[in-house]
């Protein structure tokens, strides 16, 4: 998959891109001939260590995501809604002959060596086998759901020499027709009723039987569960299994080949302690699981607004996570932060769209509105301090927002402090205030919320208490049609950007429904 001995350095040109592109395009069509896989035969074409890094990355953000909804107890539907978002954004799986086969080639070999790059990342401990194991077992079902059911079939297909699996031809569903719908059709019956308002009716779901079901046949002793719940029909030691229930079994097939595969990774990773350009990779993957950086680019759409004095605004100020808010408030009570509040707050606010001379403005207001400290003094201890935040001093680095990794890290607040992250340091009673302050007062949405804090999973409850006070917008949203962001957040200006953003599309709804009644 990638070298032991060339390295990729300056002047010197070691992969040779156009006959790789051409040996990926014409040479692997078998292994990549499904958009799904169980990736059991490990790639042997070559990656440069950019594309080695950025395919895992991208990876991880969306078993990130799986990990998270997880956490917030989410419905199979609701993770779905949540996944397939990220799916198109960083791993893309075109169905064969929907774009070209360059492109198709290359989306499934990102998708195939991502996967074998994480298996080196995650194959170390039994916690990380089994953390990795299950996302990607939820991520296997949620393409497998994407797909068209004739892909279904080819993939099914496509793996029957592992699979113990057979499909009745037509004449045997019709002739037995009635004993498959008395075995299994109360089962399916839930299972389409559950994708719409009102139940179907028993004729109802005979007809999606009739023209959506296809069935397969396999021994008894694989199906021993459904068997034992009574939703197969059993005929002669097989068990006939509808199509909408295949999933379960593709699953667990998918897991136990994992689990067994990471074991004997695992047995196999001392022989890359050698390749020293891999390892820090590797181990920094697998010890920032959750804390890849959002990417803060300034949308100045967004941006517009956002100035020296309508940062301090109820409306600016609204879309502010806990964090900010805090911040804020205690500035504008005490007129002062010290430093790592001062490094905290002010590189968010860079991070919304408050520019370098709107910053000084802001600041130097603060500092000096209640006359213990003058101009003069401001632009002499702290000026140089915020041009330095905006890579206008000293080194001259352009710092990026913390996100909540960088800001769990640091050194809880001492007296008159005010950094850091309130779901760790604030009280329980102080949380249990502000979610009421915020508008959330069902108790057990804030048991759920300070059951995360209590196993530390600030993040997670962050990300709660955005949905709880973003449900309005949210709801609109999925009525609209449009996926919704229910996405984990990670980074106070990825709170702020979202909150934003369900904003400009309520109000931009709210004006065409006007402009179409007039």
């Amino acid at each position: 998959m990638f070298r032991q001995v060339k390295r990729k350095t300056a002047g010197r040109r070691n992969f040779e891109e156009k006959a790789i592109s051409s040996k990926i395009q014409y040479n692997l069509p078998k292994l990549f001939s499904s958009r799904l896989s169980f990736y059991d035969l490990p790639p042997t074409e070559e990656i440069t260590l950019e594309e080695f890094e950025k395919w895992a990355i991208d990876r991880l953000k969306i078993l990130i995501e799986i990990e998270s909804c997880i956490a917030r107890s989410k419905t199979p539907a609701d993770m779905e809604s949540a996944i397939r978002p990220l799916l198109l954004k960083y791993m893309p799986l075109s169905p064969s002959g929907a774009a070209a086969e360059h492109v198709i080639i290359q989306e499934r070999m990102k998708d195939y060596y991502s996967h074998f790059i994480l298996r080196l990342v995650f194959c170390r401990s039994e916690e990380l086998r089994r953390k990795f194991i299950k996302n990607e077992t939820i991520l296997f079902r949620i393409r497998y759901n994407i797909m068209q059911p004739k892909e279904q079939k080819e993939f099914i297909e496509l793996n029957l020499y592992k699979l113990p699996w057979s499909y009745i031809s037509r004449e045997e569903r019709t002739e037995l027709f009635e004993k498959l719908f008395a075995a299994s059709g109360h089962i399916l019956k839930q299972q389409y009723s559950s994708d719409g308002e009102t139940p179907f009716t028993n004729d109802q779901v005979r007809q999606m039987m009739s023209t959506r079901e296809n069935f397969i046949k396999l021994p008894f002793e694989k199906i021993t569960q459904l068997v034992s719940s009574r939703s197969v029909y059993l005929h002669k030691g097989y068990g006939y299994l509808p199509t909408s229930l295949q999933l379960n079994l593709l699953a667990a097939e998918f897991q136990e080949n994992l689990n067994q595969i990471l074991i004997r990774t695992f047995q196999a990773i001392p022989r890359l302690e050698e390749d020293d350009r891999l390892l820090p990779l590797l181990n920094s993957l697998s010890q920032n699981f959750a804390s890849f950086q959002y990417e803060t680019d300034v949308n100045s759409e967004l941006a517009s607004d956002i100035n020296a004095v309508t940062i301090t605004s109820k409306q600016i100020m609204s879309h502010y996570p806990l964090c900010a808010t805090h911040l804020q408030r205690n500035l504008s009570i005490n007129s002062h932060l010290k430093y790592t509040g001062r490094q905290q707050l002010g590189i968010f606010l860079k991070g919304i769209g408050l520019n370098v001379d709107e910053a000084l403005k802001f600041w130097a207001q603060q500092f000096t509105k209640n006359g213990n400290m003058s101009q003069e003094t401001f632009n002499k201890e702290y000026k140089y301090n915020i041009r330095h935040q905006y890579g206008l001093e000293g080194a001259r680095i352009n710092y990026r927002p913390w996100d909540c990794a960088t800001i769990l890290n640091k050194p809880k607040p001492r007296a008159k402090e005010f950094h850091g992250c309130p779901y760790r340091d604030f009280t329980e009673a102080q949380l249990k205030q502000t979610f009421e302050d915020k508008g959330i007062k069902n108790i057990e949405d804030i048991n759920l919320i300070m059951d995360n804090v209590q196993k530390q999973q600030y993040t997670i409850a962050c990300t709660r208490v955005f949905e709880l006070t973003h449900q309005k917008e949210l709801l609109a949203q999925s009525k609209a049609g449009q996926p919704a962001q229910m996405e984990h957040i990670n980074h106070p200006n990825l709170y702020f950007d979202r909150s934003r953003q369900l904003e400009r599309a309520t109000q931009k709804k709210e004006e065409e429904g006007v402009g179409t009644t007039q």
